[in-house]
């Protein structure tokens, strides 16, 4: 059984953990609360949960297929949220899935794909008896707001890249293979921006929707989590920006050193016209030509040559073509 944590609570209070092959209670005080932490369990181990509990069929094969939308639904007088989580595999984004099952008397939360896991969270929670005697309600917050804050260190790590790529453009062009990564990474932000708003709208929902199991004094906790998640929204179109803007940067310079090296191109070329052309003259093979019997006729063709090349020279690094 894939249990990571199975504990029993008391008035926010630890009573004790359920060992791997305990049996979890069937009975329990009104100021009890189970909650267990489950990690990629097998539909077999899952079932035998939702048996105990009496989960939905329908939110069991949610939880188990592990590629779902964040979303709320309500199953008669339970709960079930599906949130995304994100970790940042290299420079690609890695969504993973936590399904939390919400009772009056327990919360299952079943996480795929995370390697972030609720041990942090419940330490924190069982430090602090008040804030946990709220029940399962509080505890679907503050682990939300986990899972929302994890998603800032992946944002920090993409920005500070992106921010480094940005500066580095100005100096050197970006090759085929860095655009194609730029645009890999790009998509992978608009993919998570979407995520994310959906996660603004769970967080909406828990903070203002009448449902069972969510209490009106942990309301306020689940606005803070929706705070959380338009920050990172905000920040993800942002980095959505950014991405857009080295492109522009690099696409610009690009075409501003291109424009450069044509200009010294034509430079060039107006330059060694000169030559050519007076050249191509004196080339001609006719018999009567002025000149051709002047004894000064051919230094004077390359002063000519060298004066006006000289001249062009001048004019073109002063306007910088050259």
């Amino acid at each position: 059984m894939p249990i990571m944590a199975a504990r029993l609570y008391h008035d926010g209070k630890l009573v004790r953990d359920l060992g791997p092959d305990e049996a979890i209670p069937q009975e329990s005080d009104p100021g009890d609360f189970f909650w267990l932490g489950l990690y990629e369990p097998t539909p077999g181990e899952l079932e035998g949960i939702a048996a105990r509990f009496g989960l939905h069929p329908l939110a069991v094969e949610d939880a188990l297929k592990a590629n779902q939308l964040p979303k709320v639904e309500v199953y008669g007088d339970q709960l079930f949220v599906i949130a995304r989580t994100a970790n940042l595999d290299g420079d690609a984004i890695q969504p993973g899935e936590t399904a939390f099952f919400v009772d009056r008397h327990f919360i299952v939360s079943v996480r795929h794909g995370s390697a972030r896991g609720h041990a942090e969270v419940r330490a924190q929670l069982e430090s602090s008896p008040a804030l946990l005697g709220h029940g399962p309600d509080y505890v679907l917050h503050a682990v939300l707001d986990f899972i929302v804050d994890g998603y800032f260190p992946v944002i920090d790590a993409i920005e500070d890249r992106l921010l480094l790529l940005e500066d580095s453009v100005m100096d050197t062009p970006l090759d085929a293979a860095e655009i194609r990564h730029l645009y890999a990474q790009r998509h992978h932000v608009i993919r998570f921006q979407r995520l994310t708003g959906l996660m603004k709208d769970v967080a909406q929902k828990l903070a203002t929707a009448p449902l069972p199991c969510i209490d009106d004094p942990v309301r306020p906790f689940f606005r803070d989590v929706w705070d959380h998640v338009q920050r990172a929204e905000f920040r993800l179109t942002g980095l959505r920006d950014v991405a857009a803007s080295v492109v522009d940067t690099n696409s610009l310079l690009e075409q501003q050193r291109q424009g450069a090296i044509t200009r010294q191109l034509a430079a060039w070329a107006a330059i060694l016209a000169v030559p050519t052309a007076i050249a191509g003259i004196y080339g001609m093979n006719f018999t009567h030509m002025p000149e051709l019997d002047w004894t000064f006729g051919y230094p004077l063709a390359l002063a000519l040559m060298g004066g006006i090349c000289g001249l062009l020279y001048w004019r073109f690094k002063r306007i910088g073509w050259l």
